[in-house]
């Protein structure tokens, strides 16, 4: 059995304003630090982490240093975790396209629509699908965090949910939030999803 924490980045102060997916030089905000920390300090409590990998993201990656301190471990990157990739709308602001119908479409029915130029929120849950499997194939047991993106772990919750990706917006993930999922005893079983410290 392996324990999987999915855990999103800290929050950032373009959020909510500004579709920023990889934009270069995004960082954790001082709630998002104090975020981190406060999740850092709840899992050493819980559990004894084997493994913290992150999405090369700099906030992911400020995040994962902070929870991997108190446990002495390094950090691994793995691209595979990486942010959605929203093309031509990186660094637009919502209200610019809060009108545009490629933005109305994308939001009804994320399983067949990407940003233009962008990736498809099924390529992401194929991705970071496939890493989780390269994770469970290299251990059999212990408990790894994964520190990624809100798409990227609603994506994931959905598939072992068996649920369609055109439901990504039911799930809260909220910034410095951890999701926990059994994985190798058969089908995954949820443990918590979005729990903020």
């Amino acid at each position: 059995m392996i324990r999987i924490l999915l855990m999103r980045h800290g929050n950032v102060d373009v959020m909510g304003r500004v579709v920023y997916g990889r934009m270069p030089g995004v960082h954790l905000n001082e709630e998002g630090k104090r975020q981190a920390e406060a999740a850092a300090h709840a899992i050493r409590e819980r559990y004894r982490l084997n493994q913290v990998v992150s999405s090369p993201m700099e906030r992911a990656l400020e995040t994962a240093k902070i929870v991997a301190g108190p446990q002495n471990l390094d950090v691994i990157t793995e691209a595979a975790f990486n942010e959605l990739d929203v093309g031509e709308w990186i660094g637009k602001t919502t209200e610019e396209l809060r009108n545009a119908e490629e933005w109305k479409r994308y939001n009804r029915v994320r399983s067949l629509y990407a940003p233009p130029g962008g990736e498809s929120l099924l390529n992401v849950q194929r991705r970071s699908w496939g890493a989780l499997e390269r994770i469970c194939h290299r251990k059999t047991e212990g408990t790894v965090a994964v520190v990624t993106h809100g798409d990227v772990i609603r994506s994931l919750l959905l598939l072992f949910l068996g649920a369609p990706l055109d439901h990504i917006l039911r799930l809260e993930v909220s910034p410095g939030s951890l999701s926990e999922v059994i994985l190798g005893q058969g089908e995954p079983l949820i443990r918590g999803v979005n729990e903020i410290f």
